[in-house]
């Protein structure tokens, strides 16, 4: 079986929206958003629930990142688990894009020269999320 892609899903605590467009900012491309009262499930959800956000996409070439305000019973839990890995298309690209992801959120690893030939770093971002940024040197 011969695998396409892999995009990720982020989701949030109330926030996507303001998440999204801060996405939006940092890489660019379109947006868009569903929200709860414009879908099929809005007769069946409280009101205070209406304005959150069912999903969103946010497309650029072939970037697709995907969120929603949506959580299980158990609520939002965070952990450490899954990154976000951004593959960027030259070194002043890298170095923008980080510096923009990372704005109010924590560098925890910055852009630096690897052994493997490429350019690398990691941050969190200001909604928790972690971004592991790559550029390959050619």
């Amino acid at each position: 079986m011969k695998m396409k892609s892999i995009h990720a899903y982020l989701t949030f605590n109330g926030n996507c929206r303001e998440a999204m467009m801060f996405y939006q900012k940092c890489l660019g491309g379109e947006l868009s958003f569903q929200t709860v009262g414009e879908s099929p499930l809005s007769e069946k959800m409280p009101a205070r629930m209406k304005n959150l956000i069912l999903h969103s996409t946010l497309m650029n070439d072939g970037l697709i990142l995907m969120g929603s305000d949506m959580t299980s019973e158990q609520g939002l839990l965070k952990g450490n688990a899954v990154s976000l890995v951004l593959n960027c298309k030259s070194e002043k690209e890298i170095r923008i894009c980080y510096k923009k992801l990372s704005k109010s959120g924590e560098q925890t690893h910055p852009i630096e020269n690897t052994f493997w030939n490429a350019l690398s770093g990691e941050l969190a971002d200001k909604y928790g999320h972690n971004w592991m940024l790559y550029y390959a040197i050619k």
